[in-house]
């Protein structure tokens, strides 16, 4: 219709073994879908490239396509194309003998479930007294309403060595919108459609009538109720389904930002309002000031859940990076994921496709050993890369881990001393060794390949998770290979922050880093001069003055506080003079004359009209021990 002809005629061929497979009559295979793939990239070339050249790549792309498509015995073709949904009614009684001859009716049923939407009503009008059964006979029967895409021979083959002896019908329902208790008992012949008609003209329930008036059992009417059940199920499955698809629109990304960016500064403005109603002393104003605040909370959950979209968007792409490294490494590798149902803010999933891109590579090439390594040492020649993200707290967890050979201590550290980033012979816990696995130009691999080797990546990845406020750790697996363990925030626009006062000036700590706070006293605070360690109920953790990192002149409050924050899976103090409170934290980037500070993430306007910088409290503890106090983040 666009005139795409060449692109129509290619797609035509691709399209017929797509067809071919969804019939049963081509089997899957490698080759098939390295072919398929190869194709969509051709297709999108077409596209970008119009007036290209593609002849010579399409032809040799359809000879391979040809190729697979002629005829084999392995070809796995099957006479009978799927069904499309349709249901089904049926019954069936097995001969009185059935379970002593090793047969299973719950079996049976078991496997009608498998095969879609079942309901089943067991039929005892053939049970006899209590004094003439036999333990091993059979005297149910059962009547089934299946809803199912499965074929109707799907349905007999269930019945394949119980059918000769026992009494089975098999028939198709008709796919209603609405279907009455009467109908369905004239259509199974229960009863003729004029006893219905002159039943119903008495208006109590048509079941009961029937049963009263001897036309049929009870167990008639209760197995038609059941199927009149399953269809009005159906109907509203049907529904459900219908109107989830009818009640999503698109909205532009540029809108949802803006909208956000107006969200934040309601919530400024808010805080402002509250300020002022506390001051003011009316309450009238003070409660209006907390159903604002209500309000404006909701309003900024219910923005941000608009923003959020599932991290499977993101875990998607990598089905065809896996597949593409495995070919071109030789490598035998199954992709894994689970919670692909996690959400999380669009701008984070935007900016997180690279450093997994890195992680997944390194994950393929530096961890996973080659197939004949593997079955050497008693692992399948299979390897393994899993994907893995869950929500804990006001974070996302995500995880990219294999079954390789895991991390070698004695190799990184032999590396780490031949670059001159520790000390020979030096003693480093595991974590503190592995974390030099992200320092700019480190790696382990004896060759440089297409894929890694050349020191370019971890750095890069560590860099894209902290520019995301998050952090990024690396360890061996509980089961063999590493670990490598991102966290996040929920989002990058609005946070929940800890306000604190150092001298003049206010901060926010991210309330995500924030374990405990406790009172620095007099006494405490003399003691610790030239050790900076705090006795925590038995725990030494140390601390840092942020006076003396941002070089406050104003003297220090009688009774400091210490923010006690998690770094990296440590415990760390900042000591402060005053905690104010949470605050809500509308987040503003800071200036590009600002921008090399990294002990800052950002900054937020207060309710007064205030600046308050937002501290980064990994780069915040890195340069406090790094630089002994020596420089000052801040002047005056």
């Amino acid at each position: 219709m666009f005139g795409f002809e060449a692109m129509a005629a290619f797609t035509h061929h691709v399209e017929n073994a797509f067809d071919q497979v969804r019939k049963g009559q081509l089997a899957i295979s490698p080759a098939l879908i390295g072919v398929a793939l190869a194709a969509q990239d051709h297709v999108r070339g077409m596209i970008a490239h119009p007036d290209g050249d593609h002849g010579g790549r399409g032809d040799a792309l359809l000879g391979e396509l040809a190729a697979l498509l002629a005829p084999s015995p392995a070809s796995g073709r099957a006479d009978e194309p799927a069904a499309a949904m349709q249901r089904w009614r049926i019954g069936f009684r097995l001969a009185r003998d059935a379970m002593a001859l090793g047969n299973n009716p719950l079996m049976l049923l078991d496997e009608l479930r498998g095969l879609g939407h079942c309901t089943v009503v067991a039929l005892t009008d053939g049970v006899p007294d209590l004094a003439e059964i036999q333990p091993d006979g059979c005297y149910l029967g059962w009547d089934v309403v299946l809803t199912t895409s499965a074929p109707r021979s799907e349905i007999e083959g269930v019945f394949l060595f119980v059918a000769d002896d026992a009494q089975l019908s098999i028939e198709p329902i008709a796919l209603a919108e609405d279907v009455r208790l009467g109908e369905i008992l004239a259509a199974r012949g229960e009863v003729s459609q004029q006893v219905v008609e002159e039943v119903i003209s008495h208006r109590p329930p048509i079941g009961e009538m029937l049963v009263e008036a001897g036309k049929v059992t009870p167990e008639a009417v209760k197995s038609a109720l059941a199927e009149q059940t399953h269809i009005a199920q159906d109907n509203l499955q049907a529904a459900k389904q219908a109107k989830a698809a009818d009640s999503s629109i698109r909205v532009p990304a540029e809108r949802l930002d803006e909208l956000m960016d107006r969200v934040g500064e309601l919530v400024i403005a808010q805080a402002r309002f509250k300020q002022l109603a506390a001051a003011g002393g009316d309450p009238q104003m003070r409660a209006m000031a907390e159903e604002m605040e209500r309000l404006s909370s909701e309003l900024r959950d219910t923005t941000m859940g608009i923003r959020m979209v599932p991290i499977s968007s993101l875990f998607g792409r990598f089905r065809r990076l896996v597949h593409d490294l495995s070919r071109d490494l030789g490598k035998s590798v199954r992709l894994m994921t689970s919670g692909e149902e996690t959400e999380l803010d669009k701008t984070v999933i935007e900016r997180l496709n690279d450093p997994l891109v890195h992680l997944v590579r390194n994950a393929i090439d530096h961890g996973l050993e080659p197939a004949a390594e593997r079955l050497a040492a008693g692992k399948p020649g299979e390897g393994t890369v899993r994907l893995e993200a869950f929500q804990s707290g006001a974070q996302v967890v995500i995880t990219v881990s294999e079954d390789g050979r895991g991390l070698d201590r004695t190799r990184i550290q032999a590396k780490a001393e031949e670059n001159g980033l520790i000390a020979p012979g030096a003693k480093l816990s595991d974590d503190e060794l592995f974390q030099l696995v992200f320092q700019a130009g480190f790696s382990t691999a004896k060759e440089v390949t297409s894929v890694s080797g050349r020191g370019v990546g971890m750095d890069v990845v560590k860099r894209g998770i902290e520019a995301l406020r998050g952090s990024v750790d690396i360890a061996n697996g509980p089961h063999g290979g590493a670990c490598v363990t991102i966290r996040l925030p929920l989002t990058l626009a609005i946070i929940d922050g800890l306000l604190v006062r150092v001298g003049k000036g206010r901060f926010v700590i991210p309330l995500a880093d924030v374990e405990e706070c406790v009172e620095l006293s007099v006494e405490a605070d003399a003691q610790s001069k030239g050790r900076s360690f705090l006795n925590i109920r038995g725990d030494l953790v140390p601390f840092l003055r942020l006076r003396e990192m941002f070089g406050t002149a104003q003297p220090p409050d009688r009774y400091q506080k210490v923010v006690v924050v998690s770094v990296s899976g440590r415990r760390v103090g900042l000591v402060v003079d005053q905690v104010i409170g949470e605050h809500q934290t509308v987040i503003k980037s800071l200036s590009r004359l600002h921008a090399d500070i990294e002990a800052f993430s950002g900054a937020t306007i207060l309710g007064d009209g205030a600046v308050a910088l937002i501290l980064d409290v990994e780069h915040l503890v890195e340069y406090g021990q790094g630089q002994g106090h020596d420089d000052h983040l801040l002047a005056g």
